[in-house]
């Protein structure tokens, strides 16, 4: 099993050791801002089960300039870098104005672009502005924390990848649940965001990357799959997208 997002640098001690005790082969670890992206550079560099992807969170795009991007292309060409991200929208917080954080975004896409990497999206009460946003992208398309059920038809239209966290294991999440069930099998993923979103089984507890194998559980049996089966696939998908 693979752990395609995390924050590796804000979990409990001993996260990734327990990981591997778990039985996960790879783990991608977010910098989201130019505090942590050299740790998630030397977190990828030190291990060779971790990679980095790099970005600036739309939480941190107030003031945005274009020598945020210009840092965060050199970061992607410096080390294990596989994705671009977290980006995106979130209007939910609205900790940085729209105007930067769409700045931000499109800035981002064009990096992704550029570099061949494939850009992983943040968005959060922002579904419209974000597929609009996204329509002219012609690269790979990560939707972390899949929170847009009523787009299923666009994102497999599309070919986006959807990555499932531990809220999909919430008995409340209904629409969630159907929509990974739904998905084909070449679209969908799994990740823990670590430290956030516990899956239902150690929910209350702070998250990290191990636990992602309770997530995969559980949308196996929704797919009607053995462990096994999802694990083969996630796995199968995740190395296409992240080429590792």
């Amino acid at each position: 099993m693979v752990d395609t997002h995390c924050h590796l640098d804000m979990c409990e001690p001993g996260s990734l050791e327990r990981a591997r005790e778990a039985g996960l082969t790879r783990i991608a670890t977010i910098g989201m801002n130019a505090e942590s992206w050299p740790t998630a550079a030397e977190l990828a560099s030190d291990n060779d089960d971790v990679f980095a992807i790099v970005g600036v969170h739309p939480n941190e795009a107030a003031g945005y300039s274009d020598d945020a991007i210009e840092q965060v292309r050199e970061r992607a060409l410096s080390g294990k870098v596989v994705g671009i991200g977290e980006t995106g929208l979130d209007y939910y917080r609205d900790y940085a104005p729209r105007e930067d954080q769409q700045r931000s975004f499109d800035a981002h896409l064009e990096l992704a672009s550029d570099l061949g990497l494939p850009v992983v999206i943040h968005t959060r009460q922002a579904e419209a502005d974000t597929f609009a946003a996204l329509r002219d992208f012609g690269g790979t398309v990560v939707l972390h924390c899949f929170s847009s059920p009523d787009r299923v038809d666009e994102c497999v239209e599309r070919g986006y990848m959807c990555s499932f966290a531990g809220n999909v294991t919430y008995p409340k999440s209904r629409d969630l649940q159907r929509a990974a069930k739904a998905l084909p099998d070449e679209l969908i993923m799994v990740e823990t965001d670590a430290p956030f979103l516990s899956p239902q089984p150690v929910r209350g507890k702070p998250n990290e990357p191990g636990n992602v194998t309770h997530t995969a559980r559980f949308v196996a049996e929704l797919r009607g799959l053995a462990y096994e089966e999802l694990d083969a696939l996630v796995e199968r998908n995740a190395a296409r997208v992240f080429g590792w």
